[in-house]
């Protein structure tokens, strides 16, 4: 009886390592002929214990999806944690928002997990969660430096976020993708000739 407390946490970590492993396993190989056994190697587990816990696959990818997501978005956030001013925080959020470089495992796993969304309900929704979050981050920093007198905008502030989320999802799809005439240098350069632009602040 005593140990019975002690069991939803015991189920809980063992759920996260195995969402955790299904994630390295689609980093690695991609979701397209992702097999329970792959998950199970890189957890350590049998197949059967997988399916124990997640007897529908897609349940678990959904999972990973969600995962991801709360991760990038936590990442991003604080990105601009304690930065002062909105020009530098819209300069930090930017710099946030690419990838690294070709093997950046984080963005590799979202934009593979968004190829579901065409075919999921669940993982439609995570994608556009995601979207409308980023537009909110962007959307703060922009009101903030208008109400301020950083910024002037020459659009509304949504259509500006909007259009920043969706230059960094291209820009990003071909950093990963390694295009070699989208660096993340030149990415970054041209996410804020962009924001310069539309916000006249010369300071970005």
């Amino acid at each position: 009886m005593g140990n019975k407390p002690g069991r939803p946490k015991n189920q809980t970590a063992r759920r996260e390592a195995l969402v955790d492993a299904a994630g390295r396993a689609i980093a690695e190989r991609g979701l397209d002929g992702l097999r329970i056994k792959d998950i199970a190697a890189e957890a350590g587990v049998s197949a059967g214990s997988v399916l124990y816990y997640y007897p529908e696959l897609d349940e678990l990818v959904v999972e990973v999806h969600q995962g991801a997501v709360e991760r990038y978005l936590t990442a991003r956030q604080a990105s601009v944690d304690g930065v002062i001013g909105a020009a530098a925080r819209l300069r930090a959020l930017l710099g946030s928002g690419l990838p690294g470089g070709s093997g950046d495992a984080v963005h590799g796993l979202l934009f593979e997990l968004h190829r579901r969304a065409d075919r999921s309900s669940g993982h439609a929704t995570l994608m556009a969660s995601l979207f409308a979050r980023e537009v909110a981050l962007y959307s703060t920093i922009l009101e903030v430096g208008v109400a301020v007198g950083e910024f002037t905008l020459t659009e509304p502030v949504a259509d500006v976020a909007r259009n920043l989320v969706a230059l960094e999802d291209g820009y990003g799809l071909h950093i990963v993708s390694r295009n070699t005439e989208l660096t993340p240098d030149v990415a970054r350069r041209l996410l804020l000739g962009y924001a310069r632009t539309v916000t006249g602040c010369p300071e970005l």
